[in-house]
């Protein structure tokens, strides 16, 4: 079995549980069957010490350790970091091709909208959502949709800007179905995390159960939303199986199955080569 991580923040970890070592961490990660990360940024004054990070099991490194997951990348600028900035497409496009590591970097964001954290509305968190989308475009790369307090929103500026023309993904989906209707009818997939896991999470388990098999992804968005039985604690790409468990459950299905399910879909969402 292996399983892929489609979302999670590796430079934010906590690495307690490991000793401090990132490296066994990662070993252990392999161990328990995540062969596949996708390790999202928050803000470009973070992308230097992340990719710095995980640039030793780089997806696009020849000299990639063995025994320990394969890490691609996301560049972009969270909605709700550095309020009232705004980073232009073509600044973002440059910084995503001249990236030493730009053959690791798949896809674009995490973007979107946010009125939980931020003002409903607000201009600039438009404008940076719209910049994304013009980036993925010009890239040829998929986007990564967060949304919060803001679905119909989110949903508007996606179909107006044509964001069916880069493809992409709503991470840590915890929204109603018309909401995953409308993103799929783009061609974009659902990704579930831990929420998915929660007692009060009932409306959105029978969301899951609806989305195509075909379009369904996994993530742990770590450090955040840990699973059942581990709610309220840091959370680590290990504990990605607990999603894929529920889903699995919720779908008839073996965990295997959603394992194989699940990764293919990022891979093909991705544009990567079979593992």
């Amino acid at each position: 079995m292996q399983l892929f991580d489609s979302h999670c923040h590796l430079d934010r970890v906590e690495l307690d549980a490991f000793d401090n070592d990132f490296d066994r961490f990662m070993h252990t990660a392999w161990l328990e069957s995540v062969t596949r990360m996708l390790c999202v940024s928050i803000k470009p004054s973070t992308w230097p010490a992340m990719t710095d990070l995980v640039s030793p099991y780089l997806a696009g490194n020849p000299e990639r350790r063995t025994e320990r997951p394969e890490v691609f990348l996301s560049y972009g600028l969270h909605p709700t970091d550095d309020a009232g900035a705004v980073i232009p497409a073509d600044e973002l496009v440059r910084a995503i091709r001249d990236d030493r590591h730009a053959d690791s970097i798949v896809a674009v964001g995490e973007t979107g909208l946010d009125y939980f954290h931020c003002e409903e509305g607000e201009r600039w968190q438009h404008d940076r959502f719209v910049n994304h989308i013009e980036a993925a475009k010009a890239v040829g790369k998929p986007v990564i949709i967060h949304t919060r307090g803001a679905p119909g929103d989110t949903m508007d500026v996606l179909e107006r800007e044509h964001a069916e023309e880069c493809g992409g993904v709503m991470h840590c989906f915890a929204e109603d179905w018309e909401t995953a209707r409308r993103a799929l009818d783009l061609g974009f997939y659902i990704s579930f995390s831990g929420i998915v896991t929660f007692k009060s999470a009932a409306a959105l388990r029978e969301v899951a159960k609806k989305v195509p098999g075909d379009r369904i992804l996994i993530e742990t968005d770590s450090p955040y939303l840990s699973p059942v039985p581990y709610r309220g604690k840091p959370n680590n790409p290990i504990r990605v199986r607990h999603v894929a468990e529920m889903l699995a459950d919720l779908r008839g299905e073996s965990l295997p199955e959603m394992a194989t399910r699940s990764r293919e879909n990022a891979q093909r969402w991705l544009g990567l080569a079979t593992d």
